[in-house]
């Protein structure tokens, strides 16, 4: 593979990545450092990347497990890795104040949920990954993580509601 091939192939994910290495590392500038390390790992075995028969998904396991290995070493819990709602953007500060106890809410429903379903909930939803590269990321079958998103959705539901129809009373 040379340089041209690279950067057509393999660098230019590097934007699509962003999203779920952002989530996973808790902010916008160790995620750039860390995806400027999965390039530059991959780089250097570009030429066992251009046999590969899923470049795309070969990019994504990478930075995936980059990742995690990186919040191993620093001792990070995986559970915690923040993230922000950004479903409506408000004037109102009443408004404000219902989003970020939403988003508290919510948190806390995936922090109780099955790793696997968090983690497909939350690149799905969160990062806005189509199935194929959640496959590619998690290796998983599709139709398996559409089973999973399924059930994440369907708990983040009951437990919404239970929140909220015992705050009504």
């Amino acid at each position: 593979m040379d340089k041209n091939e690279f950067r057509l192939k393999v660098f230019s994910l590097s934007e699509h990545l962003f999203p779920m290495v952002s989530r996973m590392l808790g902010n916008k500038a160790n995620a750039e450092d860390a995806i400027q390390e999965i390039m530059m790992k991959l780089w250097l075995k570009r030429k066992q990347i251009g046999l590969h028969p899923n470049i795309t998904g070969l990019v994504f396991l990478t930075a995936r497990n980059y990742c995690i290995d990186l919040m191993r070493k620093k001792k990070l819990e995986i559970d915690d890795t923040p993230f922000q709602l950004e479903i409506l953007k408000s004037e109102s500060g009443q408004e404000q104040l219902e989003w970020k106890e939403l988003n508290t809410i919510i948190k806390k429903i995936l922090k109780i949920l099955p790793e696997q379903q968090r983690e497909v909930i939350m690149m799905r939803d969160l990062d806005g990954y189509e199935f194929i590269e959640i496959a590619a990321a998690t290796q998983l079958k599709v139709e398996h993580i559409r089973v999973l998103l399924s059930r994440a959705r369907k708990q983040v539901s009951t437990e919404l509601e239970k929140t909220y129809s015992y705050e009504r009373g």
